[in-house]
């Protein structure tokens, strides 16, 4: 696991550039501090800082062909590298390292831009192409690494993190008010959007391509989520049980290939939990766990965890985190981000893998389960909220009204904020109902948040326009099905994924997804959907199959997520860091938000007369980082 970055040279003479290179590789120091190279040949320039994981002694970057024609930066894993390796070699390739990153050369050779379809892996590399003059970059097909470029001042500029891009002399630094929008609703930048106006995200499943000669940009979508309507199930439910489990192995057997140990991130949850179990018959070595635990019962998952550990045998090390620890580094981990990310728990996913890096460099994780699987309780919902639409009007008015009584609870998912969130939700499109669940601020409450001049550039912009294109290429016609695929194509790719990466190459900790094997993802697909979400139990086909592989409480428990009690912070610990990033005076000087609306939701909830934990931390989030990226 690494961080890679490169530019062409534009109008910077040599000696400014490799300047310009080293400050740009150095700004990506946490996420390879084991090694740092570069590429230099005048019209292209490439670095690499790198975390040895795979050919500790010889797989330093960039990596070359025979020839020293082609070049490579490479931040990700190749999981059947060794297969690759032996066809490549029986066409003649001459291999000098031992590491992964070599095949995607020689394959190069092979395959040209299709490189990207024999690989099978997490990777978002860049090819330099001396022969062809173009930069070739790539990202996997679930975006689990990320991969970001912008054309300034002649250049093009490529990195794996904002930060190193915005270290290069022609990159300015500019708000993108749209991006801004989506963020308020999401709580993230949707890809290939990114909050600086002009930076974009290569998008999952991609590729693009940086013609020299033409000065030009091509595009191309190597891959897609192939979810289909109405799938027709042609086994019976007991071989697609054995068959889910036998993927989802070979998967993890996969993962566990690397030359330094190995640990499994361990929630007490369903796919975290089958994932350690299935690591356990996999391999001979003793399975090494790691959970976080605290000290809000409602928060604390430990008792799950250990439960796990428990049956498949595995050592479980813990480490207990008070609430003063998550809100000690909430500085901290703003400094990393380049991004606003509203998601809570990326507070929690940070400890832990600080934790977890004191013992292992990798970890293996259950991302992916839920939005593969119908995980999620807003599935149910969906299918709830038919019910609740077919109320006349006065009647479900009535309910709002009712909602809006309930007295405000802090706990984790309490019943008042899930009965004031699914309503939040009534009166649109099923997808965009999905989002609104997810998320955070109404369109109605962005045009009250907004100042007059911000909501005049803004006339025009939809800010669920990504949901619009997505459905329109997914050609999916059935709600269930297509809300599965806006929630890998959104929610999945531009939160999930990007909280883990971002949490865990702070600390220098590679983690790798089971169920984000491409060839896994493809065989859940096209699964029919009720082997998914079948009436209301979520996962159906996965509970069917691990009965027996892990305990059965763990199984059958709700769905709780890695929560952070932000509800109650506002009230004590982050009071006053809310209030003084929320200050009125603060606000009216940015020019983007009515101070008074922002102040009314804050004295709104500090005197618990509505639970506005979303909005506000959202708001939060964004202040913070535009203290950071926009002093």
């Amino acid at each position: 696991m690494c961080g890679i970055c490169g530019f062409t040279a534009g109008s910077l003479d040599p000696e400014r550039g490799r300047h310009v290179l080293t400050e740009m590789r150095d700004t990506l120091a946490h996420r390879g501090p084991d090694d740092a190279d570069s590429f230099v040949d005048g019209e292209v320039y490439l670095g690499h800082r790198r975390l040895s994981i795979i050919d500790l002694p010889g797989g330093r970057q960039p990596i070359r062909n025979e020839d020293g024609s082609i070049w490579v930066v490479f931040n990700g894993e190749i999981y059947n590298y060794r297969e690759l390796r032996e066809e490549l070699e029986r066409s003649g390739h001459t291999f000098y390292t031992n590491s992964d990153t070599e095949t995607i050369v020689h394959l190069y050779e092979e395959k040209g831009d299709d490189v990207v379809a024999g690989l099978n892996g997490m990777f978002a590399f860049a090819i330099w192409d001396r022969n062809r003059k173009c930069l070739l970059l790539a990202r996997d097909r679930l975006g689990v690494k990320p991969l970001h470029y912008t054309l300034a001042g002649g250049s093009f500029i490529f990195a794996s993190e904002i930060k190193a891009i915005l270290s290069h002399p022609a990159v300015a630094r500019e708000l993108d008010l749209e991006s801004l929008g989506k963020y308020l609703t999401f709580e993230y930048v949707p890809a290939p959007h990114t909050i600086f106006k002009g930076i974009r995200k290569i998008e999952p499943g991609h590729t693009v391509r940086f013609d020299l000669r033409e000065q030009r940009l091509f595009d191309r979508k190597y891959w897609d989520i192939p979810l289909l309507d109405d799938s027709i199930g042609y086994k019976r439910e007991e071989e697609y049980r054995e068959e889910i489990l036998h993927r989802l192995k070979d998967s993890v057997k996969r993962r566990l290939v690397s030359d330094v140990p190995i640990g499994i991130l361990l929630s007490g949850g369903i796919d975290s939990s089958t994932v350690a179990a299935l690591a356990a018959q996999t391999t001979d070595l003793p399975v090494e766990c790691f959970s976080i635990t605290f000290e809000d019962p409602t928060f604390d998952e430990s008792v799950y965890a250990k439960k796990a550990a428990a049956f498949i045998g595995a050592e479980l090390h813990t480490l207990r985190f008070s609430t003063q620890a998550m809100t000690d580094i909430l500085p901290q981990i703003q400094q990393t981000l380049d991004e606003p990310l509203a998601d809570g728990s990326i507070l929690p996913t940070y400890l832990l893998s600080r934790f977890v890096r004191e013992h292992v460099k990798v970890a293996l994780g259950g991302d992916g389960g839920d939005e593969l699987l119908a995980g999620y309780p807003m599935y149910q919902a969906l299918k709830l909220i038919r019910y609740y639409n077919i109320f006349p009007t006065e009647i479900r008015e009535l309910l709002k009204k009712a909602a809006r009584m309930l007295p405000v609870s802090y706990g984790n998912l309490s019943l008042d904020f899930r009965i004031k969130q699914f309503l939040r939700g009534a009166g649109v499109s099923t997808e965009v109902m999905f989002f609104l669940w997810l998320g955070s601020f109404l369109e109605t409450e962005k045009n009250e948040l907004f100042t007059e001049d911000v909501r005049r550039q803004l006339a025009r912009h939809n800010t669920f326009e990504n949901v619009i294109d997505h459905i329109r290429e997914s050609m999916l016609k059935n709600d269930l099905e297509r809300t599965l695929y806006l929630s890998m194509k959104l929610y999945l790719q531009d939160d999930i994924l990007v909280k883990v990466d971002r949490a865990s190459m702070a600390n220098s900790l590679e983690v790798r997804s089971p169920f984000l094997d491409y060839t896994f993802v493809e065989f859940v697909a096209q699964l029919p959907m009720v082997y998914k979400l079948r009436r209301l139990t979520t996962k159906y086909l996965l509970k069917k199959a691990v009965v027996g592989l892990i305990p059965r409480e763990i199984i059958h428990r709700k769905k709780k997520g890695f929560g952070v009690p932000i509800g109650r912070w506002i009230h004590h610990e982050l009071r006053e860091l809310f209030e003084t990033y929320l200050d009125q005076g603060r606000i009216r000087k940015a020019g983007l938000f009515r101070p008074e609306y922002v102040s009314g939701l804050l004295q709104e909830h500090l005197e618990r007369r509505r639970d506005n934990r979303k909005l506000l931390w959202t708001l939060l989030v964004f202040e913070m980082w535009r203290e950071r990226w926009m002093p």
